[in-house]
């Protein structure tokens, strides 16, 4: 799995490019989404998620994906399971003080988040991962929470209240 989580942080812009259109497209039906139901959804696309992230950048599917933020890499490989790195354990060689014979995660996040448009987003402190929402689709969430957003601002919700988690 390194070898394609690697290709993954070389390729960072260009996946982020990627990244930026399909998120586009996946939030315009986010009414239908909502019309549908996220429930009914839920199943088939944590499981569509899962394969796609998980054969590009080694995903462990936390419900909460910061690929876009730290360099097309999934934080959650992280021995220590650290979303705000790096931990202060990389070896001089580039890898991981638990497991000397994987690069360091965050080291990787970091070099893809230099190849990055908006990779200065990886300097935003990020909330801690919440495991329940562990092996669910957060492409569904956040259409949920768009939608809740945009109904929140409809009915006249201040701006600052309407502060939902966005990616």
């Amino acid at each position: 799995m390194y070898v394609m989580r690697r290709w993954a942080t070389r390729n960072a812009r260009l996946l982020e490019a990627i990244y930026l259109v399909l998120a586009k497209a996946f939030h315009a039906f986010d009414p239908l989404w909502g019309w549908v139901g996220f429930h009914r959804l839920e199943t088939s696309f944590a499981a569509l998620e899962a394969w796609c992230k998980g054969a590009l950048f080694d995903c462990n599917m936390c419900g909460r994906c910061v690929l876009s933020v730290t360099g097309m890499t999934c934080p959650m490989n992280c021995p220590k399971g650290i979303r705000n790195g790096p931990c202060g354990g990389v070896r001089a060689n580039g890898h991981c003080e638990v497991r000397p014979d994987m690069p360091c995660v965050w080291v990787e996040a970091w070099s893809g988040a230099t190849r990055m448009r908006h990779g200065m987003r990886i300097q935003e402190l990020q909330e801690p991962c919440d495991f329940s929402t562990q092996g669910t689709s957060a492409w569904l969430r956040l259409s949920a929470e768009n939608l809740a957003r945009r109904a929140a601002g409809a009915q006249g919700v201040p701006a600052e209240r309407q502060g939902m988690a966005a990616e």
